[in-house]
């Protein structure tokens, strides 16, 4: 059995920085070093303050430790990874475009005033379940042990439980919207028109060179 330092070193790039980095920013925010209030989306601050570092800090906040925090920095863990290993093996530049892509459309969707969401890292993780739940829909997931169903229903599945437990939904929607957004454009309307309007620019492969160095 591998040590925690052996699981983490063999994690795939984009995942392991993604993982990281919101780790990072709890234990900032844990620590009180900065507030929630610096890592939140404000469009306002960053068009008439110029407080653009406001585009990147809300897509790696999940919020302070909590078992909510835990399930999603698993989440990242399981569905990123299986993600990243599997139908992204060798494919780790369309990975990271993925998440660019993913993290524009939630600044974007963030932007409109009934879907302003100050923090967007839980929807750019729910957007990773919905394209793992497209990726893998006959896949078996267990809930807490008690219930069965194949991987297409993950994301309404955790949408419900989120419902039920009095948790915001806009998150989970938003991540949603930008993980269909991503999945029709690199692969249905693909399939249906002969043309992918979504493929991986050429500026992120410098990127992708950076991390898989």
């Amino acid at each position: 059995m591998s040590s925690p330092a052996e699981y983490y070193a063999s994690l795939p790039p984009v995942t392991k920085l993604f993982g990281t980095v919101c780790f990072a920013c709890t234990v900032i925010c844990q620590l009180g070093i900065l507030s929630p209030y610096h890592f939140a989306y404000f469009p306002q601050l960053v068009f008439y303050h110029f407080e653009i570092y406001r585009l990147i800090t809300p897509l790696f906040f999940l919020g302070k430790f909590s078992i909510n925090f835990g399930i999603r920095l698993l989440m990242i863990a399981r569905y990123g990874v299986q993600l990243e290993s599997g139908p992204f093996n060798g494919r780790t530049a369309d990975f990271l475009w993925m998440m660019i892509f993913g993290a524009f459309s939630l600044l974007v969707l963030a932007a409109i005033p009934p879907l302003q969401s100050p923090f967007l890292g839980i929807s750019l993780v729910f957007m990773l379940v919905y394209v793992w739940s497209r990726e893998f829909p006959n896949a078996s997931v267990n809930i807490y042990g008690l219930v069965n169903f194949k991987g297409f229903y993950l994301p309404w599945a955790m949408l419900f439980l989120d419902v039920i437990f009095g948790s915001p939904i806009m998150q989970d929607l938003l991540g949603l919207v930008a993980g269909h957004l991503f999945y029709f454009f690199t692969v249905l309307h693909p399939l249906s028109t002969g043309k992918n309007f979504l493929k991986t620019p050429q500026w992120v492969y410098p990127f992708y060179f950076l991390l898989v160095k």
